[in-house]
């Protein structure tokens, strides 16, 4: 205060204005007070404002011993940095003295002390904590849980509400120094996505809380709720594609959030869910996040893309773009599971893990397990929800639908719905454009349904309509052989049972009855079999039809009058023959040998 006086070489000088003090008037009072011998109350509300002033205004222990600063040091030192709750309420009142906090080590130590009492064993907990309270949305210190009893264990996630109260960058200093201490990956990303949840309301599902989505341990993948949350659409209905869909202010904020978020989500596959993920790529579209930390949370979604649902995949374009839907999007998530699981399969340590027995399971299993199934069921659902848009332009439709191999399905039922749903879509196709649509298709992996669908849909080239017929016939023969073939073991087992009918007799009435029950099924069985052979009888007539109209539209017959001539008198000789020969066979035999005299035919030359 003597070097401000001094430097302002003005005598009259009656008022000095401080306006950097850090901690404002109220850190300035206390240390008038401190200096005039009046009892100051040192709490974790006031420590960092009064910390940061003693050093402002200089009150070290060159002047006095047991200065200012010595008090304040100890107090954090042995007071704070021990409490749970003093030290993240020191960190939380630190957001408004920056550099002064920075420089001061204030921030790193409450940062240091929050993630070692994070990693504590839940069993040690004897501290208070605010806990995770269903409603509350933020904590409030005068009604914190009191500290949990020797019989209770504190829950993993005890301290995500408490943490999720700090502003983004110290958040961020508490996560990178709880990664430093060894947590586990699905707790960190747990924290993560309470604290987007609770900071980033785009992110919150529709009908749930955000304590609800921070229970998630990371595991879930994202298909439970989805019934309740609309997914994109939900964006399209609040909001337009224009760039001020939120305030600026709240806009550049999220974005700051977003970024950090990216930044400390761990490397590991499961510490996320992919629905959180899908969730933060469509806000971090919305709120043009740096492209770099786009591409990289892109690469994470690839990496669980088997784990996402359709209402999440439904990210609107907030571009310049056309269509409704950001297509190109889903195509690059694709494009990096196909990646992935290609490293995956390639790595030489993955290869070596699984032994020959695990490989058997896996065959047992089936095709249950399999991502890439998974993943194609999840792009023909995309296909038929963004099918509907009219803007959708055919090349897009078909790379999506071929970018995955022909092994990822095994029935393409969901591709022939998407199919039918764009050809609704768009009934101006050409039918060129029609062929190139359906060849994404493969005929031979229709089911019977879809098959008598198709064979009746109008919007289908004829060609393709053909080829479905094919396929079924081909199904319907296959199913009548295998039919045959258990009728024929069946009528064995008959003859068996006939040559053995007094030991049938001997038995009681009980097995009697069931072998009457059995004959009644075969019966039944038996009927079901000639339907199926009729229908198939039928189907081989409205085959035949099918091509004899489609030979005469393919290859019309241009037949001269000369050539029909013939082919009339032809007809004629043949018919009159045949009359010739029933006239001669009324004759009595004795008139056939009679001679004939010979007509001779007299020339003019």
């Amino acid at each position: 205060m003597n070097r401000i006086i001094y430097e302002s070489r003005d005598g009259d000088l009656d008022k000095v204005v401080i306006d950097d003090l850090p901690g404002g008037p109220e850190a300035f009072e206390l240390a008038a007070k401190f200096c005039y011998g009046i009892a100051v109350d040192l709490t974790a509300t006031n420590i960092s404002g009064l910390r940061c002033a003693a050093e402002y205004l200089e009150m070290t222990e060159d002047l006095e011993e047991g200065n200012l600063i010595f008090k304040t040091e100890a107090f954090l030192s042995y007071v704070v940095l021990s409490s749970w709750r003093d030290s993240i309420l020191v960190l939380k009142n630190s957001e408004k003295l920056s550099p002064w906090a920075e420089n001061l080590q204030i921030v790193r130590r409450c940062s240091e002390s929050i993630a070692w009492k994070a990693c504590a064993n839940p069993k040690g907990i004897r501290w208070a904590y605010t806990g995770k309270p269903p409603k509350v949305s933020s904590p409030k210190w005068n009604e914190m849980d009191s500290s949990p009893s020797r019989n209770q264990q504190a829950p993993p996630d005890w301290w995500f509400e408490d943490a999720s109260i700090l502003r983004i960058d110290h958040f961020v200093r508490v996560i990178t120094a709880i990664k430093v201490k060894g947590m586990r990956f699905e707790l960190i990303g747990a924290a993560i996505m309470h604290y987007a949840t609770k900071w980033l309301p785009g992110l919150i599902k529709e009908g749930t809380g955000a304590a609800d989505e921070g229970s998630n341990s990371g595991n879930s993948n994202g298909s439970s709720g989805s019934s309740s949350w609309k997914g994109g659409l939900h964006m399209i209905v609040s909001g337009t594609k224009d760039d001020n869909i939120l305030p600026n202010v709240q806009a550049k904020d999220q974005r700051l959030i977003i970024e950090s978020l990216i930044s400390i989500i761990p490397p590991q596959k499961d510490s996320v869910s992919c629905s959180f993920l899908l969730r933060l790529l469509r806000l971090a579209n919305l709120l043009k996040v740096a492209p770099a930390l786009v591409t990289e949370l892109e690469k994470r979604v690839g990496m669980q893309f088997e784990q996402a649902n359709l209402p999440d995949l439904l990210i609107p374009c907030y571009n310049k773009s056309e269509t409704l839907y950001d297509v190109d999007l889903v195509q690059r998530l694709l494009e990096h599971f196909l990646i992935q699981e290609q490293t995956e399969s390639s790595s030489p340590s993955r290869q070596q893990s699984f032994s020959d027995k695990h490989m058997y399971e896996g065959a047992q299993r089936g095709n249950i397990g399999n991502p890439k199934m998974r993943v194609a069921r999840l792009v023909d659902s995309y296909l038929t929800e963004v099918s509907r848009d009219r803007n959708l332009s055919l090349t897009k439709f078909q790379v999506l639908a071929e970018a995955l191999p022909e092994s990822a399905r095994t029935c393409d039922d969901g591709l022939y719905r998407a199919i039918d749903s764009y050809l609704k879509a768009h009934p101006t196709l050409s039918e060129h454009e029609r062929k190139r649509l359906c060849r994404v298709m493969d005929c031979q992996k229709l089911s019977i349904d879809a098959c008598m669908h198709a064979a009746q849909n109008e919007r289908l080239p004829l060609r393709v309509v053909v080829q479905v017929l094919f396929s079924e016939q081909v199904k319907i023969s296959n199913a009548i052989a295998n039919s045959s073939l258990k009728e024929a073991g069946e009528s064995h087992y008959q003859s068996m049972v006939s040559n053995r009918k007094s030991l049938l007799e001997g038995t009681p009435q009980s097995f009697q009855e069931g072998w009457a029950a059995a004959k009644k099924d075969i019966n039944t069985l038996k009927f079901e079999l000639e339907s199926v052979k009729a229908k198939n009888v039928e189907l081989q007539h409205e085959m035949e039809n099918l091509h004899r109209q489609f030979d005469k539209m393919v290859k019309p017959k241009q037949i001269s009058a000369w050539t029909s001539g013939w082919k009339k008198l032809s007809k004629l000789t043949k018919m009159t023959g045949l009359e010739g020969n029933d006239v001669g066979s009324q004759i009595p035999n004795a008139e056939q040998t009679r001679k004939v005299p010979r007509r001779w035919r007299n020339s003019i030359s």
